[in-house]
C-alpha cells in the first residue's frame, strides 16, 4: 500500500551550513495505511549544547460518540498501539564525496584492504552496511531533484533540461563507480584474505540492496519523466536510466538471486526480500532502547509520605483516648477502631491525591537511548499520557477558525487525548560526521483501531426522489468521522525555545482512514486537486 503523504506540512527551524549554530528540525505526518499514522522527526542538536532538547506534543480530538476514555481506552492499551523508533540521522554525502572523502564508507574499506587501517570483519561490515544506507539516500535525493524539476512550468523545464541532463549525467556516472568500486573490493578481499561465511553472506546482501536501491530510483526517475517533452535530451536520459535498470536486474539474475520482478506473478518474494535487506543495511543506525517504568521511587516515597501522615493521625487519636479513657473500656475500645478506620482512609485518599499528583508532573514511561556499535547512553526518551486536561491556547485558536471545531469545544462532548514525548540528547555522545555531529530520526507510528471500534457501518442507503420520473429509489451514503490531530513541537536552545503548532483533520470510517487533510491557519482544509485517499 502506497503512502499518503499530507501537503504541506513541513516545519524546519533555521538550518545553516557547516556546524550547525541553531538546531536543525523538520517532520513530516504520513498515512502509513489505512489503520496506522507515522509521524517522522528529524533533529540535530547545536553541538555547543551539551544537553539537547526538543518535546513532541499530541492532541487527539474524537467525538463523544467513539467513547474515547480513560476507561475503554487505558494507558496500556494506548502505549501497545504506539511504536517508537529512533535512529542515527543518515549521513549526508554526494557520489562525488563517496568516491573521494576519507570519511566515506567505501574509501575506509579500500583503505583496510590495502592494509593502511585495520581490518577487523566486524567493522567491514559496518562500514558495508553504512556505505548501502549513504548511497541509498543520495539516490533518493537524485530521485528528488527529477521529480522537482518535472514540476517545473513548462518554460522552466525547457530552459533547465541543460542543467539538468549535466547534473544528471554526472550522477548516474559516479553512482556506477561507486558499484564498481564496492564490488571490486568484496572481490580482493575474498580472494586475498580468508572470510568467514557471515561476512560473504553480509557483503552479497549489501550488494544485493545497493542494487535494489539503483532499480528503484532509476525507474522512479525514469516513470517521473514521462512528463517531461519527448525531446533530443529528455528522451536519451530515460533510456539511460532505464538500460541501467536492465543492468543491475540482469547482474542479480547472474548471481542467482530472486529479487527481480515478474510482471505476471505476486512478485511475493521480491517484497519480503526488498523489506529484509532494508532491515538488515539500516540496523546499525537504528538505536537500541531499554525500556522502563516511570520513576517508581518517587511514587513510592509520596506513598510513604501517605502511610506516615495516616498512622500519624491514628497514633495521636491512640494517645487521646489512653488519656480520657480507661484502657480496659468499651469507648477506648470503640476510639481505637474508629481510629483505626480513619486511618485507613485517609491513607487511601492521601495515595490517590499523590497519584494524581505524581501522573500529573511524572512521565508514564522512560527509555535509554544507546549506540548500536558502542553501547553507551546517548540520550533519553520520556512518555506520558493525559486524559482531557487543558489545552494550550494556540491549539484552541487553530481549532476556533472553523465553525464544526468552534461548537466542538463547549456544546458538543468531546474527547481530548494528549499524548507527550521528550528526547534528552547528550550531544558529545553523538557520532561525529564530516560536517558535524549527527541527527538523530525519531519515528512515531500510531495505530487507529480502538477509534474504529464503535464506528457505524461505513455505508448505507438513503431513500431519494425523482421529482422527473417521480419515483422513490435510493442512494449510497458514506458514514465517517472527523478526528483532529494538533502536534506541537518545542525546540530547546540556550534557554530559548520555539514552538510550531499544525492541525491536521482525519476522515475515519469502521475500514480505517479515508483521508488526512491539513488545516491551514485560516480554518479551510488544505486539499489541492482530487482528494487524497489511501489506495
Amino acid at each position: 500500500m502506497d503512502k499518503v503523504r499530507c501537503p504541506s506540512n513541513l516545519t524546519t527551524l533555521p538550518v545553516v551550513t557547516g556546524l550547525p549554530e541553531q538546531p536543525q528540525f523538520w517532520n513530516r505526518l504520513d498515512v502509513h495505511d489505512k489503520r496506522q499514522l507515522e509521524l517522522k522527526l528529524e533533529f540535530r542538536p547545536c553541538a555547543r549544547d551539551e544537553k539537547s532538547h526538543y518535546r513532541v506534543e499530541t492532541f487527539l480530538f474524537t467525538p463523544a460518540s467513539l467513547h474515547v476514555d480513560a476507561e475503554t481506552y487505558p494507558r496500556d492499551a494506548f502505549y501497545s498501539d504506539i511504536h517508537n523508533y529512533v535512529r542515527l540521522k543518515t549521513p549526508i554525502m554526494g557520489f562525488d564525496e563517496l568516491l573521494a572523502l576519507q570519511q566515506s564508507p567505501l574509501v575506509k574499506l579500500e583503505r583496510k584492504l590495502e592494509g593502511l587501517t585495520p581490518l577487523a570483519e566486524p567493522d567491514v561490515i559496518y562500514q558495508a552496511k553504512l556505505l548501502s544506507c549513504v548511497y541509498r539516500a543520495a539516490l533518493r535525493r537524485m530521485s528528488g531533484r527529477v521529480s522537482a524539476h518535472c514540476d517545473l512550468p513548462l518554460t522552466d523545464k525547457l530552459s533547465q533540461s541543460q542543467p539538468l541532463d549535466q547534473d544528471l549525467r554526472s550522477d548516474m556516472f559516479d553512482a556506477e563507480k561507486v558499484l564498481a568500486r564496492y564490488r571490486t573490493f568484496t572481490r580482493r578481499l575474498q580472494e586475498t584474505r580468508p572470510v568467514v561465511e557471515r561476512t560473504r553472506a553480509s557483503l552479497r546482501l549489501v550488494d544485493e540492496y545497493m542494487s535494489l536501491s539503483v532499480e528503484q530510483f532509476f525507474r522512479k526517475a525514469a516513470a517521473d519523466m514521462e512528463r517531461l517533452p519527448r525531446t533530443g535530451t529528455y528522451t536519451e536520459l530515460r533510456k539511460e536510466l532505464m538500460a541501467d535498470v536492465i543492468r543491475e536486474e540482469t547482474h542479480r539474475k547472474e548471481h542467482q538471486l530472486r529479487s527481480v520482478l515478474s510482471p505476471t506473478g505476486d512478485n511475493e518474494e521480491y517484497m519480503h526480500r526488498i523489506g529484509f535487506l532494508k532491515k538488515f543495511c539500516m540496523n546499525i543506525l537504528f538505536l537500541d532502547v531499554r525500556r522502563q517504568r516511570r520513576n517508581t521511587g518517587i511514587e513510592e516515597a509520596l506513598f510513604a509520605v501517605a502511610a506516615g501522615f495516616a498512622m500519624a493521625f491514628a497514633t495521636a487519636v491512640a494517645f487521646w483516648a489512653q488519656a480520657r479513657f480507661a484502657q480496659l473500656s468499651l469507648n477506648f475500645f470503640l476510639v481505637l477502631v474508629v481510629g483505626y478506620m480513619m486511618k485507613d482512609r485517609i491513607k487511601e485518599g492521601l495515595r490517590r491525591i499523590f497519584s494524581a499528583f505524581a501522573s500529573k508532573r511524572l512521565f508514564d514511561r522512560q527509555t535509554q537511548i544507546l549506540d548500536p556499535v558502542t553501547k553507551r547512553q546517548i540520550g533519553i526518551c520520556k512518555e506520558k499520557l493525559d486524559y482531557g486536561g487543558k489545552v494550550p491556547p494556540e491549539i484552541s485558536a487553530l481549532r476556533h477558525a472553523d465553525d464544526f471545531l468552534t461548537v466542538s469545544q463547549g456544546e458538543l462532548s468531546e474527547s481530548v487525548l494528549r499524548y507527550q514525548k521528550q528526547i534528552i540528547l547528550d550531544s558529545e555522545m553523538l557520532p561525529r560526521v564530516h560536517d558535524g555531529i549527527s541527527g538523530v530520526t525519531d519515528i512515531i507510528r500510531l495505530s487507529i483501531d480502538h477509534l474504529c471500534r464503535d464506528m457505524d457501518d461505513p455505508e448505507f442507503a438513503i431513500e431519494y426522489v425523482d421529482l422527473e420520473a417521480l419515483t422513490v429509489g435510493r442512494v449510497r451514503g458514506a458514514k465517517s468521522y472527523l478526528v483532529d490531530l494538533a502536534l506541537r513541537f518545542t525546540v530547546e536552545h540556550e534557554h530559548e525555545r520555539q514552538v510550531s503548532v499544525q492541525l491536521y483533520r482525519l476522515v475515519l470510517d469502521r475500514n480505517g482512514i479515508k483521508r488526512m487533510l491539513r488545516v491551514d491557519h485560516d480554518g479551510a482544509p488544505d486539499s489541492p486537486g482530487p482528494v487524497r485517499s489511501v489506495a
